[in-house]
């Protein structure tokens, strides 16, 4: 994917390059496959990567044995998938996608959060679609950790989203405390306040 940028240990950087390939569907990649197109690795529908769900279970098995490697596959997530399918296979998937059909279509937000704290996810979680500026921001909060920008939009520019102010007060995936907490947590234990009369 062309105009990715990545967090890596907090902070933001544009991709130089980028190993996954977004596929529309099983057939498709067949085709391509075919075609001798460049094996990469796959970001496939949910309702695709449900067919192979359990050669994905066998391969991780034969890859945790050590006699092979397991092709890493993704999946993607519309708006109206269901988060809790992947819960079984959650230690075991790379990277998941989550689509943002429209800047005004929020429910990816929500399944970010789901997947972070609620299902434990920690591998790479991708926001692709139309992805803007102003919204990575939020995204980072809700535990995206790459940002796949709009194709008319330059990724340096957003890149500078992510260096500015960033601080909420709402607990988030990112800062799991509240703004009052992380202050009282700041202040040094003995140390005295304002006297009163």
């Amino acid at each position: 994917m062309n105009n990715l940028i990545t967090l890596h240990k907090g902070a933001a950087a544009v991709a130089l390059s980028d190993p996954w390939e977004l596929v529309d569907s099983l057939e498709g990649d067949a085709a391509a496959s075919g075609s001798g197109r460049d094996s990469a690795y796959r970001i496939l529908p949910l309702s695709d990567w449900r067919q192979l769900s359990e050669v994905a279970t066998e391969l991780t098995e034969v890859t945790a044995k050590g006699s092979e490697a397991a092709e890493p596959l993704g999946v993607l997530l519309h708006p109206d998938d269901d988060p809790a399918e992947l819960a079984p296979w959650i230690d075991r998937i790379a990277l998941i996608a989550l689509e943002f059909p429209s800047f005004r279509d929020g429910r990816a937000y929500t399944q970010a959060f789901v997947l972070r704290s609620r299902l434990g996810f920690s591998g790479e979680l991708r926001a692709i679609g139309d992805v803007l500026r102003d919204q990575l921001v939020a995204m980072r909060h809700c535990g995206f950790s790459s940002f796949a920008v709009r194709e008319d939009r330059s990724a340096e520019d957003a890149l500078k989203a992510l260096a500015g102010f960033d601080l909420i007060y709402a607990r988030s995936v990112a800062c799991p405390e509240p703004l009052f907490r992380r202050r009282l947590g700041a202040e040094a234990p003995g140390a005295s306040g304002p006297e009163r009369a």
